[in-house]
């Protein structure tokens, strides 16, 4: 089997990507590792790539930001469309700096889903190991949303659409012939049977219920406050969170430094570590490479199992 091709985008030129880019490409090169990886956007000239490229000047401003992070990704999947990359692995956007740049999307999962048409796509976050010790997953049902619209967008269809694509990915990718996903509550306590909404009766059960239907493992909805810990404690392979903080104020309690997002549903595997640009410590030496390099072992890890089905 040959070795897996990784692209790497460094993300906003301003931040800490390029750096952590190349501090997690040395260590796995340390490791003797034999992934080809070409990097793009604004990489250190130490960097330890086989390929770098740098595909816009950066001025230094807010809209030049923006517009080199765009680039890199724009030559990211050109790349992939070409078959000269199996995986892409992307640093950390500034959000306003895309804006700026003329992008609608609030981030990354969803300027790739545009890109690529894919029906559908899910932000799962992935730690195998963590403070706690078990693995977690938590795909977020909504993402870069106004909480307050949060209970519009927790549809029947959401859920059962998220479930089913967690399904089938752990399946594929993760070898697991038979997930535990647990559904995290909307409301305090599940509701405690409609004393703090109804969302849990309207929506959440019929969305569980018909998702075992189907023949999926799902128990649920279950409070936020618990299934975390259980999921910790090996009772479930992963966890739907009807929304991103209820999902990620979790897992980056336990994973912080160590987690990986993985988008589910595009044509190709992409991840990107667990933080953002880090404005206030870039270029000073103090960034922890650990999440870019556990974002690049899982492109590494998912790409050879997709070699291998």
């Amino acid at each position: 089997m040959s070795d897996p091709r990784l692209v790497v985008t460094t993300g906003d030129p301003r931040g800490i990507g390029p750096e952590v880019t190349r501090d997690a490409l040395i260590r796995l090169r340390e490791r003797s590792a034999s992934a080809h990886v070409t990097v793009i956007g604004t990489p250190l000239d130490d960097t330890p790539a086989d390929a770098l490229i740098r595909p816009e000047h950066f001025d230094g401003s807010l809209v030049s930001a923006g517009r080199v992070s765009v680039r890199a990704l724009d030559a990211a999947l050109a790349a992939l469309a070409r078959g000269e990359a199996d995986a892409l692995v992307t640093g950390p956007i500034h959000k306003p700096a895309f804006r700026a740049a003329g992008v609608d999307e609030p981030g990354h999962t969803e300027f790739l889903q545009r890109r690529t048409g894919a029906a559908r796509v899910g932000m799962l976050m992935v730690a195998e190991s963590t403070r706690l010790g078990g693995a977690l997953r938590v795909l977020l049902a909504t993402t870069h949303i106004p909480l307050r619209e949060v209970p519009e967008r927790v549809t029947i269809p959401l859920l059962r659409d998220q479930i089913e694509l967690l399904d089938g990915e752990l399946r594929n990718r993760w070898s697991i012939p038979r997930p535990r996903i647990a559904l995290c509550a909307l409301n305090p306590h599940a509701s405690d049977g409609g004393l703090f909404g109804d969302e849990e009766a309207r929506i959440l059960s019929p969305a569980a219920d018909g998702s075992r239907a189907a023949g999926i493992d799902v128990e649920g909805p279950l409070p936020a406050d618990t299934v975390f810990t259980r999921a910790l404690g090996g009772a479930f392979d992963a966890v739907v969170a009807p929304y991103h903080d209820v999902g990620m104020a979790a897992f980056k309690t336990a994973s912080f430094g160590g987690g990986v997002n993985v988008t589910l549903g595009l044509p190709f595997i992409r991840t990107s570590p667990d933080h953002g640009t880090a404005f206030d410590i870039a270029g000073m030496g103090k960034a922890d490479p650990g999440s870019m390099l556990e974002a690049l072992d899982t492109a590494i890890r998912l790409a050879r199992v997709g070699r291998a089905v």
